[in-house]
């Protein structure tokens, strides 16, 4: 029954004070104290000033505000216009036309970005105004989008991966090559179901594209180079093991402000708009990021997490069956949480439980990665809806609509990596 009362006032607490709008981080933190003094008799006070300079004291951490920086300095440049010039010859003759364009500038932008909603804003603000101009159903420019900005979160360099290897202590670099799989494996989910759509829907298809010469596609890929070279110098360097995450990410600012100058969108208030926009979101994860610390030590302290996963070795579920349970929940959560916060929330609860059931952690963090990629596109809260409603000015539920076969897909994909764990720890394996 003790595990049921803590658990119960955690729930309670948390629900509670997210539900008075109070910050998620100032909510983690009240919570631990709650939990401290009905449950355990330590100093509250000592316990968090020993976890606040042990959680922050992180040089691991310090890649997070890097890449949400190279992230920022991308978003004021032309990448999303290059973007789309340089892969519109290249996909317009395919099934589905220049709905591919969201999917593949999708992929690469989130290469070098490391954030979902980035992503979504930067080649939606291209992508979408340019596939209606050409007659493109709003239901395959939109949903297409919205599926493939979440791509944002898997497709290293990450910011939840990072956030989730602080908070489970797993390599930042394990998880970076693990997410490159999967990546791919989604892409091109999104990209066959847009094939068929576009088989089973021609009445909702404009006209072909016409065809360009090879020698105007080879010109207008060269706009790709900045781009492809910003991602070999960033992934390429950890995958060759020539830098740690956070040296590739010093890496990626150095890269974003070269491409940034060279395509003059680099003036004075760009800088400053960049750097306080890290520095706005580096503080508001930071600040997540120590409450979770400190929810976890009073966790610790209260015995949960241990009485939790004797629970779960008790009760014989195996691990499929854990795995459902957790997707369920997770989903839930997404539909009033944040990526970031569902990350931080859960990863110090769930984790001895997958330790448990036998689960690696890296393989966990991707699968993890993927089901909260669902919460970037489920209603009413998910982050990618309200980028896609900023850009588009429709109803959320109107944009729900859209994307249910992108979720399904999402869906799909859970059940691809569950079915088959190498898809996340084959190129570790071949890498590390």
């Amino acid at each position: 029954m003790e595990i049921l009362s803590q658990a119960a006032v955690l729930v309670v607490t948390l629900l509670v004070l997210l539900g008075l709008g109070v910050w998620v981080g100032v909510a983690l933190l009240a919570s631990a104290v709650v939990i401290f003094l009905l449950f355990t008799s330590s100093p509250v006070d000592a316990i968090l000033g020993t976890t606040m300079w042990a959680h922050s004291a992180s040089w691991t951490l310090t890649a997070l505000p890097l890449f949400i920086w190279m992230g920022e300095i991308l978003y004021r440049t032309r990448l999303a216009e290059d973007l789309f010039s340089g892969l519109a010859p290249w996909v317009g003759r395919l099934p589905g036309g220049l709905a591919h364009v969201n999917v593949v500038g999708c992929g690469i932008f989130a290469a070098v970005s490391g954030s979902s909603a980035a992503t979504t804003a930067t080649v939606g603000r291209i992508s979408l105004p340019e596939l209606k101009s050409r007659g493109y159903d709003d239901r395959l420019a939109i949903g297409s989008l919205a599926g493939s900005g979440t791509l944002g979160l898997l497709i290293p360099p990450s910011v939840v991966m990072i956030v989730y290897g602080v908070a489970a202590q797993v390599s930042i670099n394990r998880l970076f090559i693990a997410g490159v799989v999967p990546g791919l494996m989604l892409m091109a989910l999104f990209s066959g179901y847009i094939a068929l759509w576009s088989r089973m829907n021609r009445d909702a298809m404009p006209a072909p594209e016409t065809s360009i010469g090879w020698r105007e596609r080879l010109v207008r890929l060269r706009l790709l180079i900045p781009v492809v070279g910003l991602i070999i110098g960033v992934i390429g360097s950890i995958y060759a093991g020539y830098a740690t995450a956070t040296e590739a990410a010093a890496i990626g600012v150095a890269g974003a402000l070269i491409i940034a100058a060279v395509g003059g969108s680099l003036t004075r208030a760009s800088f400053v708009e960049a750097l306080f926009g890290a520095t706005r979101t580096s503080a508001m994860i930071g600040l997540i990021l120590l409450g979770a610390a400190f929810l976890t030590s009073a966790m610790s302290f209260s015995g949960l997490p241990a009485d939790l996963a004797e629970v779960i070795s008790n009760s014989g579920l195996g691990k499929a069956g854990l795995i459902a349970m957790l997707t369920i929940l997770f989903v839930l959560l997404g539909c009033f949480l944040d990526g970031i916060s569902i990350v931080v929330l859960t990863t110090s609860v769930v984790m001895p439980a997958i330790a448990a059931v036998g689960i690696d952690p890296v393989w966990f963090g991707i699968y993890l990665i993927i089901v909260v990629e669902m919460a970037q596109i489920t209603p009413p809260l998910g982050f990618n809806l309200f980028v896609i409603q900023n850009l588009t000015g429709r109803g959320i539920f109107e944009i729900t609509r859209m994307i249910v076969p992108y979720f399904l897909i999402l869906v799909l994909g859970v059940i691809l990596l569950t079915a088959f764990p190498g898809i996340a720890t084959w190129l570790v394996e071949q890498t590390i």
